[in-house]
């Protein structure tokens, strides 16, 4: 679905992260379900793990289509974190991506569109 197809807009929602590069099912829902929420002014927030934060990020064309590129602030077991990531449209309703820790882990993971 990338390319011309995507859509600003297709990127807002939230979206259930059902796997992820790093951890297993039962690691990254420990706390909660898994997710991902933008909104359409860019920002935005996510939980996986016990690590969450807030999201702030812009829309970036490519010419084999568009990326969510956002940096990212919160806590991981309450110590202070931040980072970066992507997402991209893998097809409707489903997305792929990467979340990087500074100075620690980095995972793509995979998520769902809630309805």
């Amino acid at each position: 679905m990338q390319g011309s197809k995507v859509k600003d807009t297709d990127f807002t929602g939230t979206w259930l992260i059902y796997e992820m590069e790093l951890w297993d099912e039962d690691y990254f829902n420990m706390e909660v379900q898994a997710h991902i929420k933008l909104e359409p002014d860019n920002n935005g927030f996510f939980q996986f793990c016990l690590v969450c934060g807030e999201i702030d990020g812009k829309i970036v064309d490519y010419a084999d289509g568009k990326r969510f590129e956002f940096t990212w602030e919160g806590n991981d077991e309450c110590d202070p974190v931040f980072g970066s990531g992507w997402v991209r449209i893998k097809e409707k309703g489903e997305l792929e991506g990467e979340f990087r820790i500074h100075r620690g882990d980095s995972s793509t993971f995979s998520a769902k569109k809630v309805e």
